[in-house]
């Protein structure tokens, strides 16, 4: 089994990236986003436990989308390993991934950091927006808050995917086709 972090700022294309990489290599496409959302709409136990938290304002804690995260692990066969989009966003969260994931026979194989300059980030929001109606896509003010959040709480998690040797910096400008390429060509090296 392969576990795979996918990063970058908002825009960058991890989300599109991930889906393919996936695909290509047989792994189980993991956005947190996506997960919380289908455990709120199948009121599971996590389900429940989540919407309390949620409609008291509060985030939802690490332990619950680590138990969350540990769960489809535990439940899915037949793939090769695991593309974690845009997960874990704080170095608590990779330690605890880390450790839920060793407990298993696990760990963390590859981060795959999306490098894209704010410029070409600001331009592909604003043409996503249009195509997608997201308004928070067509904000610059948005935008540059989101990508601000990214680099003051996600990158240190780069970092921390860099002291464990882990973390390959991946030239995300260009043709959807040529960053793919450049990818699998930092995934071929560990399957």
């Amino acid at each position: 089994m392969i576990n795979v972090l996918m990063f970058g700022p908002p825009g960058s294309g991890k989300g599109t990236q991930s889906v393919t990489l996936a695909e290509k290599y047989n792994l189980l496409h993991l956005s947190t986003g996506d997960m919380l959302r289908a455990e709120l709409k199948a009121g599971t136990g996590l389900g429940k436990k989540m919407e309390a938290i949620m409609a008291a304002g509060e985030l939802v804690p690490d332990e619950v989308v680590i138990e969350m995260i540990a769960q489809k692990i535990d439940s899915t066969t037949g793939k090769k390993g695991f593309v974690f989009d845009g997960f874990p966003r704080t170095v608590e969260q990779a330690e605890a991934l880390q450790k839920m994931l060793e407990v298993r026979g696990m760990k963390i194989d590859l981060m795959l950091v999306l490098e894209v300059n704010d410029v070409e980030l600001m331009d592909r929001m604003k043409k996503r927006a249009l195509v997608s109606g997201r308004a928070d896509d067509a904000d610059e003010a948005v935008i540059n808050n989101r990508i601000e959040v990214y680099r003051s709480k996600t990158e240190p998690v780069i970092e921390y995917g860099r002291s464990t040797g882990v973390s390959r910096q991946v030239d995300g400008v260009g043709s959807i086709e040529d960053i793919f390429d450049r990818l699998c060509s930092h995934i071929e090296t560990i399957i």
